[in-house]
């Protein structure tokens, strides 16, 4: 199994929008519990939203709530995360998990320690 592979980040203004892109390989993401999460300078690593496997039940930070979107296209085996209304304290390196164990569901609380594989990240900045 390959590390996924997150894509999409940039430079916006506050109360713009991003879509951030992780493909998977050698699994489906459709049987992983998929997460997203965020780590700014100077600040530990969070979680952002995640995505059972199967039904896809999601979960959310609260401070992403009603801005945050996770899916998945299963054909394209990749998770999305869609970021509305963008703001300042959204800037940071974002990085795409897996938990690889099939058919895995997440815990509503996003770990770190849930998640076992680990893509690159992609740095979104948001200017005011």
């Amino acid at each position: 199994q390959v590390q996924p592979v997150a894509s999409g980040g940039g430079s916006v203004q506050a109360g713009g929008s991003l879509r951030l892109s992780c493909a998977a390989s050698g699994y489906s993401v459709s049987t992983r519990c998929m997460g997203w999460f965020r780590q700014a300078p100077g600040k530990e690593r969070e979680g952002v939203a995640s995505i059972s496997a199967g039904a896809g039940i999601t979960y959310y930070a609260d401070s992403v709530k009603g801005r945050f979107t996770i899916s998945r296209d299963n054909a394209k085996n990749t998770v999305f995360l869609q970021m509305n209304s963008l703001k300042p304290e959204d800037t940071a390196m974002y990085y795409c998990a897996a938990l690889q164990t099939r058919w895995s569901s997440c815990r509503s609380d996003i770990r770190m320690t849930d998640f076992n594989s680990w893509g690159q990240g992609t740095q979104v900045t948001v200017s005011s």
